[in-house]
């Protein structure tokens, strides 16, 4: 199975994906787990996945997420209980997610031209308390900056994830990590299941990625999609 740990819905100020669109397309991607990670915001994860519970035909769960953006850069929480406030200090936003039972990923976390990375001195300030790090993210500007993630992640002995980070429907299922097919209920479960995979999947280089959606945002507002 797959799991996708970074993706966008309506719910971001950056995105149109409809909540209702997201299950079919994940399960068509062979994705069994997707955390919904919504920019500062998790009432769209909290909607997806009380939908996913309530429909028994959909084999999906959903983690409740959020890019969380912090006085430094972004962090992503998961397995969230409730939304955290964006502007706080990076070590503040850590003890908030860790204080609902979370975990914390770092997302793009090397990539300069990543206009909201986490600073690299912020970085290195909250490392002991990272518990995921995306070592492949399908929106990065250049593949190094996934490489020199995974250098990191491998120095940390940390668990390495993949992220579609989807701002377009179509986009979910351009990153993934694929385990052997199990049962993940919990945070301790996910740790344990990552540490079976390699992330991997498709990048698109930046500048086509952002026709893609500019054109994606145009021909829905004519009504073309």
């Amino acid at each position: 199975m797959k799991i996708d740990l970074h993706c966008h819905t309506e719910a971001s100020a950056d995105c149109i994906t409809p909540l209702e669109l997201i299950p079919h397309r994940c399960l068509e991607q062979g994705i069994r787990i997707q955390a919904i990670t919504d920019h500062d915001e998790v009432r769209g994860a909290q909607r997806l996945q009380q939908m996913v519970e309530e429909d028994p035909d959909l084999e999906l769960a959903v983690i409740v997420g959020e890019e969380i953006t912090t006085s430094m850069g972004e962090i992503i929480g998961l397995y969230l209980q409730e939304r955290i406030e964006p502007g706080l200090s990076p070590q503040e936003t850590v003890r908030q997610i860790h204080a609902q039972g979370g975990l914390v990923l770092l997302p793009h976390g090397f990539d300069p031209l990543k206009r909201f990375r986490l600073k690299p001195a912020a970085r290195e300030e909250i490392a002991a308390e990272i518990d995921i790090v995306e070592t492949y993210n399908a929106r990065i500007s250049r593949m190094r900056w996934n490489d020199a993630a995974t250098e990191w992640a491998k120095a940390g002995d940390l668990p390495m994830s993949a992220g579609s980070d989807a701002h377009l429907l179509n986009d979910i299922g351009a990153a993934w990590l694929e385990v052997p097919f199990q049962l993940v209920n919990t945070p301790q479960d996910l740790l344990h299941c990552m540490r079976q995979g390699v992330p991997t999947g498709k990048w698109t280089h930046p500048v086509q990625a952002y026709i893609q959606k500019q054109w994606h945002r145009l021909a829905t507002g004519l009504g073309l999609k």
